[in-house]
């Protein structure tokens, strides 16, 4: 006879504070340089377990059509779920106010030193490096497909024509994401639809 799953078990588990969200999202911030994609999914779907992957991609996606940088965006709509506004306000503070000190000192020295090779090197190593992190996490996601309604074959094409219509044709984003996008958008309605 299997004993039934505590309210703990049931329960997912959540930020426990207002202060636990800003110094989660404080901690996320300090962490990403060049983008926090990689550290964000690791660490609230992973190690937190805020959210599913399923949730994580859905909120990305939400994220990243709102105005704004994208993970600012997703710090506002995770702290909101938990807390409404106040949850919304202390994770937004949380990823903006220790990084934004950490930038205005960086400006002062980058104004100081910006003549130095060695300054410019770091930078484009710095650039590599979050590509690929950016492109290592969209690959771990890439498994959330196989149960999207359109399925992967279409996803895949969606993301192919994608590629090919910012990094190749060099067409406007806005223009890609509203026009893939909406087609994106009304395939997956129809599908859910029937």
């Amino acid at each position: 006879m299997s004993v039934p799953p505590t309210e703990e078990e049931q329960t997912p588990p959540q930020p426990q504070s207002l202060t636990d969200l800003f110094v989660s999202f404080t901690l996320l911030a300090l962490q990403g340089f060049g983008g926090v994609l990689a550290v964000v999914q690791r660490d609230l779907v992973e190690k937190k377990r805020w959210l599913t992957r399923e949730e994580f991609v859905e909120e990305w996606a939400v994220a990243q059509i709102m105005p704004g940088p994208n993970v600012v965006n997703l710090s506002l709509m995770i702290g909101h779920r938990y807390f409404g506004l106040r949850g919304a306000l202390a994770a937004l503070a949380g990823m903006l106010a220790v990084p934004l000190a950490g930038v205005l000192l960086l400006a002062l020295v980058y104004a100081r030193f910006a003549g130095h090779p060695g300054v410019a090197g770091a930078l484009r190593g710095m650039g590599a490096v979050a590509a690929g992190l950016i492109a290592a996490t969209g690959l771990k996601l890439t498994g959330t497909l196989k149960i999207h309604p359109l399925g992967l074959p279409l996803c895949s094409t969606l993301a192919l024509l994608c590629f090919a219509g910012i990094a190749l044709l060099r067409l406007p984003l806005v223009y890609v994401l509203l026009g893939l996008g909406g087609v994106a958008c009304s395939l997956t309605y129809r599908k859910l639809d029937r």
